[in-house]
C-alpha cells in the first residue's frame, strides 16, 4: 500500500472546515468543491481510494463527489464491530 496525503499547505482549511462547518452541521458548497479538489489532488497523485477520516467529513462527502471509492471511517469501524460481534 502506498499512502498518499493531502499537501501540507491544504491542512489547515481541511481542518477548519472540519472544526467551524461540520461540528456545528454547516455544510457549505465551497467547503465540499474544496474537499473535492483535495480528492481530485489525492487521485493525480496516484490514490485509488479516499479514506474520510473524521467523524464529520462524511456529512459533507459522499461517494457521489468523488471518483475514486471513498470510504467512510466510522461506517467500516462499525461494519467491522458488527463482523467481530458475529464471530462464532
Amino acid at each position: 500500500i502506498h499512502v498518499v496525503t493531502p499537501k501540507e499547505s491544504e491542512y489547515a482549511k481541511i481542518y477548519r472546515v472540519i472544526t467551524d462547518e461540520l461540528t456545528f452541521g454547516v455544510l457549505r458548497q465551497e467547503s465540499r468543491e474544496y474537499y473535492q479538489s483535495v480528492i481530485q489532488e489525492l487521485e493525480t497523485s496516484g490514490a485509488q481510494g479516499v479514506i474520510l477520516g473524521c467523524t464529520e467529513i462524511p456529512l459533507l462527502i459522499k461517494q457521489k463527489d468523488a471518483k475514486i471509492p471513498v470510504i467512510d471511517s466510522t461506517t467500516a469501524h462499525a461494519k467491522a464491530a458488527v463482523q467481530f460481534a458475529l464471530q462464532d
